[in-house]
């Protein structure tokens, strides 16, 4: 119970104590090259943090399990999800009166549609702390029923809060695919200023770049990105949840020693979430599971073009690629990939970037084959372990006591 009241606000300190130790700048490291571009728009997340932990202390005098029932707390969340749908419905419209040049005010033609917006924003704002208290409870459930923690409670407890998330900005080297930076900036970064970031520090560290949007964040508590999606916004808060958990074991604490350990985390994480998420649909949200659970996870416009594969195709680009770089054909690498690009926009996923840091970063969820992974041997590996595990919670059990992918490999020879 104390652990419960008091985790919210115990390890955003802890965490808080780490980012505020001072460290020697070596301009040999490259997180340390491209902060000195990203310095004045990097995420505050001390300051997020205080806030989320002012947040979870309120909603825990909530308790929602105990003054709805179950039919309840189903039909409140459902209603916050379909106020995001009205709200986004709202918004596309603004944004349409302020792209149409025929219109010389928009400010008073949008009016109505504003005053709406501002409305739904404050239901939703009014709702989010029930909805989440009830999310958390109903994530935990289940995983206690997958026997997934100590006492009938995972461990840490579910915890998340949504929020706009950071961007992050993916520097790879231009000769090899790898994850070599990961900073979070700012979630209002316009395009601008994203894509001369982006140039700045390609040219300065010789690298490929690339700033990306982020689903969610593995902070305590989670940070999940607002969603319409009931299954989406589930998958996140179980996937953030596993890194919590990840990170009180070797797996977690290695998570940037290799990229074959970072890409076993992330597989590891996306498992977990789907596995969860379906099961959490199935159990409260019967009538929007058929429907939901069903959409492939790659979150991309659906295509005109019905026979575009796009995992299959993402996958060919990614072989292709690693075989360029390894023979040191740079350049010729990267215009494929811009080659590439422009296939994937004419079949309608809109592409902004290809490139070493776009693989250096979706490559690592590899809990589904084929995709931006290519042939490596990591995700496949953490599959075959899942599939072998009599439960979800024997394979997350497994994984989390492993320090190297040869711990994988052994685990899986001598099965």
């Amino acid at each position: 119970m104390i652990w419960r009241k008091f985790s919210g606000l115990l390890i955003p300190l802890l965490i808080s104590a780490v980012l505020l130790t001072s460290s020697v700048v070596s301009l040999d490291d490259p997180v340390d090259q491209a902060r000195l571009f990203t310095g004045n728009v990097e995420y505050d997340y001390i300051a997020w943090l205080a806030n989320a932990a002012g947040e979870k202390t309120a909603q825990a005098q909530l308790n929602p399990v105990q003054r709805l029932s179950i039919s309840q707390q189903s039909l409140a969340v459902e209603r916050y999800f379909e106020l995001i749908r009205e709200l986004e419905a709202v918004q596309a419209r603004v944004e349409l009166v302020y792209a149409d040049p025929g219109i010389s005010d928009a400010e008073s033609s949008a009016s109505q549609l504003l005053a709406q917006q501002h409305a739904l924003e404050r239901s939703l704002e009014g709702l989010s702390p029930l909805v989440e208290s009830i999310l958390q409870y109903q994530v935990a459930r289940v995983m206690a029923d997958e026997g997934i923690g100590f006492l009938a409670q995972p461990q840490p407890p579910v915890l998340f809060h949504s929020s706009p998330l950071p961007k992050a900005l993916i520097v790879s080297p231009r000769d090899a695919i790898r994850q070599d930076v990961n900073i979070s900036l700012l979630a209002d970064l316009g395009l601008e200023e994203i894509t001369r970031l982006e140039e700045e520090v390609a040219a300065y560290m010789n690298t490929s770049t690339l700033v990306v949007d982020v689903g969610g964040i593995g902070v305590y508590p989670t940070m999940v990105q607002r969603s319409s999606s009931i299954e989406w916004t589930l998958d996140t808060i179980a996937h953030e949840w596993t890194h919590n958990y990840l990170t009180l074991h070797p797996l977690g604490w290695n998570y940037d020693t290799t990229p074959e350990l970072r890409t076993m985390n992330e597989t590891a994480a996306s498992i977990v979430g789907t596995e969860i998420s379906r099961e959490v649909m199935r159990r409260y949200y019967p009538d929007y599971y058929a429907s939901e659970s069903r959409v492939p996870k790659t979150v991309f416009k659906e295509s005109a073009a019905a026979a575009f594969d796009f995992r299959k195709e993402m996958h060919i680009t990614r072989v292709k690629v690693d075989e360029l770089l390894a023979h040191g054909r740079v350049q010729e690498a990267e215009a494929y990939m811009e080659q590439r690009r422009v296939v994937f926009i004419d079949n309608g996923y809109m592409i902004r970037k290809l490139n070493q840091a776009y693989f250096a970063f979706h490559g690592a969820y590899a809990d589904e084959p084929g995709g931006a992974a290519g042939e490596d041997p990591v995700g496949p590996a953490v599959r075959v372990l899942r599939a072998e595990a009599d439960s979800l919670a024997v394979f997350l059990r497994r994984i989390a006591r492993m320090n190297s992918f040869a711990d994988l490999q052994r685990a899986l020879s001598d099965s």
